[in-house]
Order: C-alpha cells, then sequence, then structure tokens
C-alpha cells in the first residue's frame, strides 16, 4: 500500500491541487487546513510524510514542525515545508527545527513528487539502523532520539542528531560538506544554502560532545568522518 501524506495549508486551491496529483500517483491523502487539526491527527494516525504550510491561521507551521519533532511519538515523521517565503532565514529557522525539507511556492509538481521519494527514501534508510549505539562514553538511542556521554544525557537539536547519525553510519568513511548538507538538511546546490552550515553544526556538536568531539575528524578542503574505533 502506498503511503500516506497529511497536507496542511489553509489555501484550499492549492489543497485541492495537491490532494488530486498525489492520488494519482497512488499516495493516499489526508487534508487539515490549520495547525491544531495537523497536530492532533499527526499523533493519532502517524502519517508517512507530511506537507506543511509555514502560514497557517492559529498554530503556524513552525510550530507544528517543532512540536512533532519533540514529541517521541512523531519525531521522525519526514516533514517538507512548502510556503511564499523566499528568505533563507525562513529556510534555515524550519530546517533546524527538523523539517526534512523546504518548497518555495510556486512550486512544480514534478519537483514535488521527487522531493517527496527523496525524503521517504531518506526516511526508510534511518529505519534500518540498530535501536542502540554505543561509541566510546557516547550512547545514541535511535529509538528514543537521544544521546548520552556517561551515562548523562546530551541535548541535541533535530538536526544535530540528525547529523551525527549521518556520520555514525558511514563508519568511518570520509562525507563531503556537499553530501552531509544533501542528507541531513535535503538541500541540493541549487538552493544556494552554503556549505558553512555544516561547519557551524560540527562545531556545535563537538562542544557538546566533549571528550568524545575528537571522533569528528576534519578532512581539509572536504568534510567530515566519524572515528569508531578508538
Amino acid at each position: 500500500m502506498k503511503e500516506k501524506i497529511l497536507i496542511v495549508d489553509d489555501e484550499k486551491d492549492i489543497v485541492k491541487m495537491l490532494d488530486y496529483n498525489l492520488k494519482k500517483e497512488g499516495y493516499r491523502t489526508v487534508l487539515v487546513y490549520d495547525g491544531e487539526d495537523a497536530l492532533s491527527f499527526a499523533k493519532k494516525e502517524h502519517p508517512d510524510i507530511i506537507l506543511l504550510d509555514l502560514m497557517l491561521p492559529g498554530i503556524d507551521g513552525l510550530e507544528v514542525c517543532k512540536a512533532l519533532k519533540k514529541e517521541e511519538k512523531t519525531s521522525l515523521i519526514p516533514i517538507i515545508m512548502l510556503t511564499a517565503k523566499t528568505q533563507e532565514a525562513d529556510k534555515v529557522i524550519g530546517l533546524e527545527l527538523g523539517a526534512d525539507d523546504y518548497m518555495t511556492k510556486p512550486f512544480g509538481l514534478k519537483e514535488l513528487l521527487a522531493r517527496i521519494k527523496a525524503v521517504l527514501r531518506r526516511a526508510k534508510e534511518k529505519e534500518k539502523l540498530p535501536e542502540i549505539i554505543n561509541v566510546g562514553s557516547l550512547v545514541i538511542d535511535f529509538s528514543r532520539i537521544a544521546v548520552s556521554l556517561h551515562n548523562k544525557p546530551i541535548e541535541l537539536t533535530a538536526k544535530e542528531f540528525e547529523l551525527l547519525t549521518t556520520l555514525i553510519k558511514a563508519k568511518g568513511r570520509m562525507l563531503s560538506r556537499d553530501y552531509l548538507l544533501d542528507t541531513v538538511w535535503g538541500f541540493d546546490q541549487a538552493m544556494n544554502i552554503q556549505t558553512r552550515t555544516v561547519d557551524v553544526h560540527i562545531r556545535t556538536l563537538r562542544k557538546k560532545l566533549k571528550a568524545e568531539a575528537k571522533r569528528i575528524v576534519t578532512v581539509k578542503n572536504y568534510g567530515y568522518r566519524f572515528e569508531i574505533e578508538e
């Protein structure tokens, strides 16, 4: 059975268009028009992916995204933000809160379908990870989206956790900044987001990992790798 997509937008014409075209592609759809209903449905029904408009009446899209990513039950549901806003800052805020991708209205249907497939594929790859990984004094619990150091919890943002997960999955292989940007943030290079985004998050992640920060190794003029072995 095809994936279930929750469409959240207060513009009924857009919802109607998305509903028609996604059903045509074989997806199952659920339509809601405000943030409160989006939160309620996501918690009860657990859709496979959410298309979430930024500008919603009442609770806006950013607050919906933040609330879903904070709750263990809904934190792994992939979210694609939809908005008429074009400023880079808006994109970064949404992605910082844990959104998996970002599309600016008006958007092409083919591009949206491609992004839905890519985000769903990445979500399935994450599901293949073991529930818990021990690396030195670090414990990464993927089922709870939690990290501890010397048995004390570390507070990571959604993107910091995803970045750490991606590095660990590579098992010591070098990962380029562009690869990390695309895998963790869902950016393609055409979106013109600078790769320093990765460096900033790596710097913050290292501070939080303290003595284990040495495991994140910088590869000059390329990217990073994560040392699993001592």
